[in-house]
């Protein structure tokens, strides 16, 4: 089971929650909904087959573009900095993977 994967996913689902909870901003609940559903699938999909991993990937480099850029922009660390460093995270886990597998295949 992709433990990390499906915590990434309830974060990013939690944080559009609460951005709507703080804020008012349906917004922030649409793209938790939307990024942490997604999440939330790719990880099922690795959970089933390792090599299945680019809608992770996918969403997670969406992520990272696009909370890096509002962090860019308005310096803060929440929530924008704390997702482009989670999704980050996530990228570097998920190539990491990718090239054992890829490593793996190869020697057979």
């Amino acid at each position: 089971m992709d433990v990390p994967g499906f915590l990434y996913a309830g974060l990013v689902a939690a944080g559009g929650a609460v951005g709507y909870y703080k804020a008012g901003s349906i917004p922030s609940l649409a793209a938790g909904v939307i990024f942490g559903g997604a999440l939330a699938f790719g990880a099922y999909e690795v959970t089933k087959d390792p090599s299945n991993y680019t809608l992770q990937l996918a969403t997670s480099s969406v992520l990272a573009g696009v909370m890096g850029y509002r962090f860019y922009n308005s310096g803060k660390i929440m929530p924008a900095g704390v997702v482009c460093l989670m999704s980050v995270a996530m990228i570097l886990r998920i190539t990491g993977k990718a090239v054992g597998l890829i490593e793996t295949q190869r020697k057979t």
